[in-house]
C-alpha cells in the first residue's frame, strides 16, 4: 500500500503522498510491556532505599535495564513515577493485610491481631518496599489526590481501627495520632523480629500487648 513511499525521499514523500502515513507514524502510541513497567518501579524502589528522593531518573533507569527515554514512556514525570509506586506500595499493604480472611465474627482482638501479624510479615519480607514507603510518606512530591486514594485502599483497616479505638483512651483524639503511635510501635517491634528472628513470633506478640493497651 505504501511501497511508492519508500522510492524517492521517505519523509518528502510521506508529506506529500503519504499522509496517512505520517499520522500514523506520529501518533501511533509506543507500545508498553506491563513486565518493563514492573521492573522501572522495582527499580525505583532499590534506588530510594540506597540513594533517597533525589536520585536521578537516568539512575532508576539504569537500575531497570532501560533507557531515561523509555521510562518517561511509562511515567511522564519523575513525581508521577513517585506517586504510582507510593499508591501500589500501600496498596501491597493493604492486600498483605489479608482483610478477606479476616474473622469477622471474632473478637476486636483477634481481628486486629490478624492484621497486626500479617503487617509483620509483609514488612519484614519487603525491606526495601517498607523503606521506600517511609521515605515517599513525608515526601512533598506525593500530591492530596495521591494521599486521598491511598487512604482508600486502606479503609478497611482504618474502619477496624475506629471500632477498636472507640471505648479507649485515644477515642477522641485525631486518628492521624493514633496511627503515628501504631506506626512507631510497629516500626519497634519489625526491627526487632529483623534482628532477632529466632524469636520473631514473641517480638510480634509484645508489640501488639503494647499496642492494644495504648489504643483499646
Amino acid at each position: 500500500m505504501f511501497a511508492g513511499c519508500l522510492e524517492e525521499s521517505f519523509w518528502e514523500r510521506v508529506l506529500v503522498d503519504c499522509p496517512v502515513t505520517l499520522y500514523y507514524i506520529t501518533t501511533m502510541a509506543r507500545p508498553k510491556s506491563e513486565d518493563k513497567r514492573n521492573a522501572i518501579m522495582a527499580a525505583a524502589t532499590r534506588v530510594i532505599v540506597k540513594h533517597g528522593l533525589s536520585a536521578p531518573t537516568a539512575m532508576i533507569a539504569q537500575e531497570a535495564g532501560v533507557s531515561n527515554g523509555s521510562l518517561f514512556t511509562y511515567f511522564k514525570t519523575k513525581a508521577d513515577l513517585f506517586n504510582e509506586l507510593y499508591l501500589e506500595l500501600k496498596a501491597s499493604t493493604a492486600e498483605a493485610a489479608d482483610l478477606a480472611s479476616l474473622p469477622a465474627r471474632a473478637e476486636l482482638r483477634e481481628q486486629m491481631f490478624h492484621i497486626w501479624s500479617n503487617w509483620m510479615t509483609w514488612s519484614i519480607s519487603n525491606l526495601e518496599k517498607r523503606r521506600a514507603l517511609a521515605q515517599l510518606h513525608v515526601s512533598e512530591e506525593i500530591t492530596p489526590a495521591t494521599r486521598a486514594a491511598a487512604h482508600q485502599t486502606m479503609a478497611g483497616i482504618a474502619d477496624l481501627l475506629e471500632r477498636v479505638r472507640a471505648n479507649g483512651p485515644l477515642s477522641n483524639v485525631p486518628m492521624s495520632f493514633v496511627v503515628a503511635i501504631l506506626n512507631s510501635l510497629a516500626d519497634a517491634t519489625i526491627d526487632y523480629m529483623i534482628h532477632d528472628p529466632a524469636r520473631a513470633k514473641k517480638h510480634c506478640k509484645v508489640g501488639f500487648d503494647a499496642l492494644w493497651r495504648v489504643i483499646a
